[in-house]
């Protein structure tokens, strides 16, 4: 699946603290960073490889739906809810 987050994203799970500029970026890419205050630059590669775990853990969550039918058949099953299961009930 295409990555649909972020580099910034990526890069503040590498080093929280990172002061940068991503320089247009789009969907297909950006044209550069700019790195500021002395923050340490991070390389393409690595920034690359935490997108891409980032990605994967977000694909592996269920979607709304899917907890919403998994709630539903645990309560005509009478069977305890997870949170995120139970998230989905709107009273």
């Amino acid at each position: 699946m295409a990555n649909k987050l972020g580099r910034g994203l990526a890069i503040r799970a590498i080093n929280p603290n990172a002061i940068y500029n991503i320089i247009n970026e789009t969907v297909d890419g950006y044209e550069s960073i700019e790195w500021l205050d002395g923050t340490a630059p991070i390389s393409d590669a690595d920034i690359d490889t935490k997108l891409a775990e980032l990605q994967a853990i977000e694909d592996a969550k269920p979607s709304k739906q899917d907890l919403k039918t998994s709630a539903k058949a645990k309560l005509i099953a009478g069977e305890a809810l997870t949170e995120d299961e139970a998230n989905t009930i709107v009273l």
